[in-house]
């Protein structure tokens, strides 16, 4: 389903990265949904995914379409970041959890 069990983890498939790094640049709103909808597969690789993904999805709007170097930017630095995820490593159930709880009263 997209995603490559190892040792290690969690990691994204390398074909359908292959298939994002090919991705040609959007030129219309209905390519930038199709991109958005890979690429936000695979958001929980991507630290400050809404950041990457942001200047895209504001074309997804009723205004007119309109492709300019910052959403260039922002299309490039998105797969860019889909080539360098990371892997993500999976609970170890046979190990003790420990949770630190904190709180704050208002008022």
């Amino acid at each position: 389903l997209g995603h490559v069990l190892t040792p290690g983890g969690l990691a994204v498939d390398p074909v359908k990265i292959q298939i994002i790094q090919q991705w040609p640049s959007p030129r219309s709103v209905k390519d930038v949904r199709s991109f958005l909808g890979l690429s936000g597969y695979y958001r929980r690789f991507i630290r400050q995914y809404a950041s990457f993904a942001g200047p895209l999805t504001d074309l997804l709007r009723k205004e007119p379409f309109c492709w300019t170097d910052h959403c260039q930017e922002a299309f490039d630095a998105l797969k860019k970041a889909l080539n360098t995820a990371p892997v993500l490593s999976l609970p170890n159930f046979t190990l003790e959890f420990h949770m630190k709880l904190m709180h704050r009263v208002l008022g």
